[in-house]
């Protein structure tokens, strides 16, 4: 691999986060662009954040509704680095902050001990390892303009990171149906998006032992305390200032966000 070549491609992705001036996809820039160069530009960033002083908090796994694969001709998820400065504490996303943010729904795995072996790791793994889950709202945000995003773009710009908020009920992950776990999911009270726990590749344990077994594969894993984000439970939702995003779980509790 072109270390200079992904260490540019890199510094252009950093350039748009830090100028909040976003650019034409990655993938027709520097074309062909493959998805192992764009984790690498991904870890390249990830580094760079961690030299600065930023704390990893977690992960997100993305691309784990069917249909979102199908649109970017994908079989599997993707995932990216959390940083704890990342996280909404306030209640209050300062959109100008931001580029272009969209609001997913989740539910989110906190974790009380490391998955970080390099063998398989299995839902019984996962949810032996969890201490709980909370309610949660990623703020998802492209650094490529219009969302004109194919794999490796988003892998590249760390799955589109942007925010995340975690609700303050902490549900046992045996103390509720995963899997049947509804959430309806509003803006300014109108509702714009439900779904259940089955939304995400069918379970989202699913989804945090895949991650958990890539990154063990790459040498990092999963680390006691971790927050994972699994998986939207439906759609991904425009925001603007002014609004006040809700969402709200059958069992786990809710969420909710002001745009200012």
């Amino acid at each position: 691999m072109d270390t200079q070549r992904i260490q540019n491609i890199a510094d252009t992705l950093q350039h748009a986060a830090d100028s909040r001036i976003s650019i034409p996809p990655l993938s027709a820039t520097y074309a062909p662009f493959t998805l192992e160069e764009a984790y690498a530009v991904q870890l390249y960033n990830v580094e760079r954040g961690k030299q600065n002083g930023r704390i990893v908090s977690g992960k997100k796994v993305g691309l784990t509704n069917k249909a979102m694969q199908e649109l970017l001709g994908v079989d599997q998820p993707d995932y990216g680095h959390l940083f704890s400065d990342m996280e909404i504490t306030d209640g209050v996303l300062k959109i100008d902050l931001m580029l272009q943010p969209r609001v997913e729904a989740e539910i989110a795995f906190v974790l009380k001990k490391d998955l970080d072996s390099d063998g398989t790791i299995s839902i019984e793994d996962v949810l032996d390892a969890t201490d709980y889950v909370v309610p949660s709202l990623e703020i998802v945000d492209s650094r490529v303009k219009d969302w004109k995003i194919g794999i490796s773009d988003t892998v590249a710009d760390n799955a589109s990171c942007g925010r995340y908020i975690l609700g303050s009920k902490k549900t046992p992950i045996n103390g509720f149906d995963r899997l049947s776990e509804r959430m309806d999911l509003y803006v300014n009270d109108e509702l714009v998006g439900s779904g259940d726990g089955r939304a995400v590749l069918g379970d989202s344990a699913y989804c945090v032992a895949w991650l958990a077994q890539k990154m063990g594969q790459l040498g990092s894993g999963l680390k006691k305390g971790d927050v994972v984000l699994p998986g939207a439970l439906s759609k991904m939702v425009a925001v603007s200032e002014g609004d006040t995003v809700t969402a709200r779980f059958s069992t786990i509790g809710e969420v909710s966000l002001l745009v200012k």
